[in-house]
């Protein structure tokens, strides 16, 4: 820690300056834009900018390489950041320990999710969180649609499927399988299909298209060495997982969705499963945060949490 503070301590003037030029300094690094910052912090653009400066100044190094489309972080930069991260958590360690020894984690956690998993894999078990930690407080943003965390001011997101920022540290959560099903309505008017391929010829399949892309989701079925695109004609489409399963219980198609999400809906026999002896991939599940945000320790309890929560 003596360390730390020799590195700081070249900036001069109010120490509450100095912990404001730092707390500054961190937030241009994690929103990766000057006007960005200044609109989480509250401030001008042109204070966030005196600060950077001034720290630049009297640290006589360069911290930041500015270009027109974005910033990055000079070598010295990088370490001054993980720095000032280490030490400020270092200091609110302290702090923490000085107003209470012993004290509960406490504060706001953003959290952003899809619909489905909110709803039938975390929402239910809660109260099981707020037992352990009864001081955080929790903000879900349901999105089905990845989003920059930063951007949208989130400390961590859950995502299903291949992640495609590879500006995230990201830790899995396990799978989901997937089941293809249809209701015995729709089985008595359009017979049980005994191959992937009756699809194409005889059956109505209801689409999940992605939010993103507006494209539905292709699935593929194995069979031993076999594999069989998932495909045929359609009469629904819906960017919503649990639009599907409803419109499937209502015998509108051919579903494949999650085994999770269906799975009262084959208990009580509103739906039933087909083509049982293919298989299809499992849909990978992930927790993220950006790469060079500090991570605090309450939203550190919610991650464990969480990965305990999907391996149980």
């Amino acid at each position: 820690m003596i360390a730390i503070i020799a590195m700081i301590d070249p900036l001069r003037g109010c120490e509450m300056d100095k912990l404001a030029a730092m707390q500054t300094f961190i937030r241009v690094v994690e929103s990766g834009a000057f006007s960005r910052a200044a609109t989480l912090l509250d401030l001008p653009k042109s204070t966030v900018t005196r600060q950077i400066q001034a720290l630049e100044q009297q640290l006589n190094i360069t911290l930041l390489h500015r270009t027109s489309r974005r910033l990055t972080l000079t070598e010295q930069g990088r370490a001054y950041y993980q720095g000032a991260v280490q030490w400020l958590e270092q200091l609110r360690q302290f702090e923490g320990g000085v107003i209470g020894a012993g004290q509960a984690p406490s504060g706001v956690i953003h959290v952003s999710m899809p619909h489905t998993l909110a709803y039938h894999k975390v929402i239910p078990h809660l109260t099981d969180f707020y037992r352990r930690y009864p001081d955080i407080q929790l903000t879900l943003n349901l999105a089905n649609h990845a989003i920059d965390p930063i951007e949208a001011q989130v400390d961590c997101v859950v995502r299903i499927g291949a992640l495609m920022n590879d500006t995230l540290i990201a830790r899995s959560l396990g799978t989901l399988e997937r089941i293809t099903c249809a209701s015995p309505d729709y089985l008595q008017r359009h017979g049980t299909p005994t191959h992937p391929n009756a699809l194409r010829r005889d059956h109505q399949m209801i689409h999940v298209v992605s939010p993103q892309s507006g494209k539905p989701f292709i699935h593929q079925l194995l069979r031993q060495d076999e594999r069989v695109t998932l495909d045929g004609d359609w009469r629904f489409a819906v960017n919503d997982a649990n639009a599907a399963l409803h419109a499937a219980r209502a015998g509108l198609g051919v579903v494949t969705t999650y085994h999770f999400l269906a799975e009262e809906a084959l208990r009580r026999g509103e739906l039933v499963p087909i083509l049982p002896d293919w298989q299809c991939e499992p849909a990978a599940v992930h927790i993220a945060w950006p790469e060079n945000r500090h991570l605090a320790s309450k939203v550190r309890y919610f991650i464990d949490w969480i990965r305990e929560l999907f391996n149980r």
